[in-house]
């Protein structure tokens, strides 16, 4: 099972806190894929969600109602949406060099922006996430700087298109597209009865 995504995406923060426990409860395994959505913006001609007329309102108001369900803090920063370069490079550094460091570290990234308004814009604040989970602090800081990252992170937005990715949570079990926070629950039916 793949789990894609946007390091700035709200409804992918949500479903980051689900996606691995409903794959267990089906004997499966998630492999984390943090691309760049901004890239399939450019190839489907749809906009930020957060920066759209009416629907960055719904969206904002959307959050804060799911965060009420699940009861947990949501507090979206200012300047969001943000370019999350440094996160995913970083992000695959770590799976590359510690690959035990990868997934909490995102979920430290996702916990530092949406709930502690981290700014992770700058590279110094995602070293200090990276340092927090036992990574090397200056080796984290030249990661987001060095080419064979940059280099991971645009093929790996490549592939994310290739494969007909297009909006952040987007979930492919064997190949079978979902997209969504809202289609985690179509994700568990589906593991259950092996499809339809």
């Amino acid at each position: 099972m793949e789990f894609w995504f946007d390091f700035s995406s709200p409804y992918a923060f949500f479903a980051a806190q689900d996606v691995d426990g409903l794959a267990a409860r089906h004997g499966r395994s998630v492999t984390w894929r943090p691309f760049m959505l901004a890239a399939a913006f450019q190839v489907t001609g749809m906009s930020s969600f957060s920066r759209a007329p009416l629907r960055g309102d719904y969206g904002r108001h959307d959050w804060d109602r799911i965060a009420r369900a699940k009861g947990i803090h949501f507090a979206l920063p200012p300047f969001h949406p943000y370019n999350a370069l440094h996160p995913a490079r970083t992000f695959y550094w770590l799976a590359a060099s510690h690959p035990d460091m990868a997934k909490d570290f995102a979920l430290a990234c996702f916990a530092a922006y949406f709930q502690d308004g981290a700014d992770l814009r700058q590279p110094d604040v995602v070293a200090d996430i990276a340092a927090d989970q036992g990574a090397p602090r200056d080796q984290a800081l030249a990661a987001m700087a060095a080419p064979q990252f940059k280099e991971c992170f645009r093929q790996a937005t490549e592939e994310a298109l290739a494969k007909g990715v297009f909006g952040s949570p987007f979930f492919l079990v064997d190949g079978e597209p979902f997209w969504g926070w809202d289609r985690l629950p179509m994700v568990e039916e589906w593991l259950s009865g092996g499809g339809w």
